[in-house]
């Protein structure tokens, strides 16, 4: 699964075969997983509560860049690096 970007130990990836659900991306950290929906923010699964504030602030500076990356993955393009948080 490709890695669009990596900052505070946060790896995020976004997959190109799931058409089943609406636009997302997934982010870990540690031994912790989460779904992140690209439109509102809403997750699926638990984060550690200082490094959620931290991919929440990087998501929202970037969701455009995301949901671009979405329609490549769609289209079964590789998706595009994103800067980190700095």
């Amino acid at each position: 699964m490709p890695e669009i970007s990596r900052f505070y130990g946060i790896v995020i990836e976004m997959w190109r075969n799931e058409d089943h659900r609406r636009p997302h991306f997934h982010a870990k950290y540690g031994r912790y997983a989460i779904s992140m929906m690209i439109d509102d923010g809403s997750i699926l699964g638990e984060f550690p509560p200082r490094k959620l504030k931290l991919l929440r602030k990087w998501w929202n500076l970037h969701r455009q860049e995301l949901l671009d990356n979405w329609h490549l993955a769609r289209m079964r393009q590789p998706p595009r690096y994103i800067e980190p948080l700095c």
